[in-house]
Order: C-alpha cells, then structure tokens, then sequence
C-alpha cells in the first residue's frame, strides 16, 4: 500500500508514498485513488483517503492535500481545512504534531520534506512547470520560516515517470534551454525527429541539492512503466483511457 523512504524513517515522523494498492476503486481507478477531481465515486475516494489516513494514524479530516495547480505555491497550514479556505497550492507546510499533509500525483514528482531535530515537514507536487518556477525553493523557504534550517532538512523524490518514457517537443526543450543554459543536460535525443527524452526526477533532485538542503534522495521509481503499483496520466493519454486515478505520498508528526 505504501513505500517508504530509508531517510524519512526517523523518531517522530510517519510518511508514505501510497501506491495504487490497497483500496476500492474498481476498473481504471483501481484501486487505492485518492483523486477527488477524478471521475471516480467520491464516495469511494473518500473511503481510500480514510484507508491513508489510518495508515498514517491520522483522522480523516487530519490528511490535507492541496488544490493543485502547477504553480510555486506553498501553504503553510496549522489544523484541518475550514469551509472556504483558500487550498489553491502545490505545496504544504506545516509544524504541528497529529496533522498530515500530502501531495497527489500521476507522474509528477512527490517531494516529502522533513527536519526531524526543528519539527518541520513538507510536502510538494513538481511537475516541470513547478520545478521551474520555484516550488521547490519555496517549500524549502516556508520550512525556514517556521524553524527549519537547510542543513538539518531531508527531500525525498518518490514515484515519477522517468527520463525513458518522458517524450517531448521542441518547444519544451527551447523553453528549459532558453531559462538557463545548464538545462541541455536533462534531454537526451529521441527517435523522433526534432524530439527529446527529458529527465524530469534529474532536474527535481538537482534544483533540491542547489538549495543547500543536508540529504537529498530519489527512489528511482518510474508511474508509467510501473502499471501494477502506480497510475500514469501519460500511460493513460497514450492509451487514450478517458480518465485517470491518483496517488498520494504523505507525511506527518507524530502527536
């Protein structure tokens, strides 16, 4: 149901990056989809976030997850979300003990985020848009702001579609190019002409070590070539499936 991360095991904190297993979805949501913008029941993605929530040993109302955008957005949050709250964001930050917070994906990076010795964690969603534009940088500088310290902070990268099944067009590879010359080094030529293979985990994990962080790690996991664990929007596009499910990697402080 969840995978864990070597570095993030540590006194005081529970996390998960969640696969597809373990819930009840059927058919293309099947099984563990948490995704309540999806076409799913929503009784049913409320029955599979609960499932989450026990593992994480949270209430239901105790595992938030963000509206997302694709921007560099981060909320800091401190208890479970009120009628009307703003949750436009890709990232969520917080230091209280007994909330979880977390991230949706489907080939997009998961980032968790933990000082254990200041009691801040973190947790954001990078796509290429986001990582290019900051959200990483800013998750990193809201950690700071409630107590963190770069040194003492571990970022784990969890299930992402990898550099071999990330085809894209020239305008992709001109804009990434054009921001900064050291960028060519994400794109490798593919079969197609005038197309590149890029290297999205490459690209995350770099930007986190920039930021000074003490421990940067990537499970090296891959959402499209891995159907039996995790859901893919591009496998679903490929395939031209009508609709696709979620997963979700969290973390928390223990009460």
């Amino acid at each position: 149901m969840k995978i864990e991360a070597e570095a993030l095991n540590l006194d005081g904190i529970r996390h998960g990056f969640f696969t597809r297993e373990g819930g009840v979805s059927k058919g293309i949501y099947e099984s563990l989809n948490v995704g309540l913008g999806s076409g799913d029941e929503r009784d049913v993605v409320l029955e599979n976030r609960g499932r989450v929530a026990d593992a994480l040993r949270v209430s239901g109302d105790r595992l938030l997850s963000p509206y997302q955008i694709h921007s560099p957005d981060v909320l800091t949050v401190e208890g479970p979300w009120k009628d009307g709250q703003h949750k436009k964001a890709d990232a969520l930050v917080t230091d209280r003990p007994g909330l979880a917070i977390g991230i949706l994906t489907a080939d997009c990076g998961p980032i968790l985020f933990a000082d254990p010795t200041a009691g801040v964690i973190g947790a954001a969603h990078s796509g290429w848009k986001g990582a290019l534009t900051g959200v990483l940088e800013n998750t990193v500088s809201a950690m700071e702001a409630r107590g963190a310290s770069r040194e003492n902070t571990i970022a784990v990268l969890g299930p992402t579609i990898s550099c071999q099944s990330y085809e894209v067009g020239p305008e992709f590879h001109d804009r990434f190019v054009n921001d900064a010359a050291g960028n060519e080094v994400y794109f490798k030529a593919s079969e197609r002409d005038g197309h590149f293979m890029f290297d999205l985990p490459a690209f995350i994990t770099d930007r986190l070590r920039e930021t000074g962080l003490g421990k940067v790690a990537d499970l090296n996991l891959c959402t499209y070539c891995d159907e039996d664990r995790f859901f893919s929007y591009r496998r679903t596009t490929h395939r031209g499936e009508p609709d696709y499910g979620r997963q979700i990697s969290a973390i928390s402080l223990e009460a």
